[in-house]
């Protein structure tokens, strides 16, 4: 069996480092070739950054390419790829020079939550978490399905911890899934694409909390606007200190979840703030019996200041305001 793994990030270095263990047989090792991300120019000095892929592949001394039509030009032989967040589409050539096509890791219960952002996304509109691996084909995150597993959401999960947690489990399907599906072993089944949801590429500014729903949060109030979330297509939610929580949870480790404050009334401009971590706080029961909560700012960041608590925020700066 011989395997090119595509996947450039940190968190999917469990799943090639599984398949080339467990489905290694005698001396030769199944992954051939890695197809990752050129490394990039990064901090002050602008040292170059490779990538996590790219530094096991080389601490092995397995060829690394950064262009997937690499594979057909240098005729690697494979039968089957494997895709891990690779971070860029693969064109149609490459997916059919491989004999079994290329199984791809999504970490979203697909059709649901299709795109770049799958894991802020559950974590955000608080849906069931999983992961589907899928066959595929020329449309985004859009082919059969081989497999999919459903996994509990921590009530501290950030995107780091759910999206680790969720490709380990991924690592130990796709190893056994392997051999089956190329023994013909695996029923295929087609996506419900009428079911689809996608999600983009988030942005910094995709991450602003407004103000004032941090205000009513804080207070354990909920107003009655729609919060729109822009990196998922047609998402409205309520903007109470629950969906605020997941939120910060959501956007943490990158981007940061931010606001605006003013430390003085007087500041004509106001500063940017960086919500890190937060917690619940049970508040009441309402009438529909059910708990109220009221949201509890634990970290923050001012812009141009290193990370506080929200102690020390609201002692250093006692006559802050969210503006209006």
């Amino acid at each position: 069996m011989k395997i090119v793994f595509f996947g450039t990030p940190e968190y999917v270095v469990p799943v090639v480092k599984l398949l080339n263990k467990k489905l290694k047989k005698g001396n030769e090792t199944p992954v051939v070739a890695v197809v990752t991300q050129k490394p990039k120019p990064t901090g002050r000095k602008q040292f170059l950054a490779y990538s996590a892929v790219d530094t096991w592949a080389h601490k092995r001394g397995v060829p690394i390419y950064f262009n997937p039509l690499d594979v057909i030009e240098n005729k690697v032989d494979a039968e089957i790829g494997v895709l891990a967040s690779y971070g860029a589409i693969v064109p149609g050539a490459v997916i059919n020079y491989f004999k079994y096509g290329i199984i791809n890791i999504h970490p979203s219960l697909l059709p649901k939550f299709r795109g770049a952002s799958p894991v802020q996304a559950t974590l955000v509109t608080n849906s069931q978490a999983g992961a589907t691996l899928i066959k595929i084909d020329s449309q985004l995150d859009h082919g059969p399905i081989l497999a999919q597993f459903k996994e509990d959401t921590l009530v501290d999960d950030t995107t780091k911890t759910l999206r680790d947690r969720l490709f380990v489990r991924a690592a130990e399907v796709i190893v056994g899934l392997i051999p089956a599906y190329m023994a013909g072993k695996i029923k295929i089944k087609a996506q419900n694409h009428a079911e689809a949801t996608t999600t983009r590429q988030i942005k910094k500014e995709d991450t602003f909390i407004p103000p004032k729903y941090l205000n009513a949060a804080l207070q354990g109030r909920t107003l009655k606007n729609k919060w729109n979330i822009p990196f998922i297509k047609d998402c409205l939610l309520v903007p109470n200190a629950n969906c605020l929580e997941r939120f910060i949870r959501a956007m943490n480790p990158w981007p940061i979840a931010w606001t605006f404050v003013k430390l003085n009334p007087v500041d004509k401009e106001p500063k940017r703030l960086k919500i890190i971590k937060a917690h619940l706080k049970p508040k009441s029961v309402n009438e529909k019996r059910s708990m109220d909560f009221s949201l509890i700012i634990d970290e923050v960041q001012l812009e141009g200041k290193t990370e506080v608590s929200w102690k020390q925020f609201t002692e250093g700066y006692p006559k802050f305001a969210f503006p209006s």
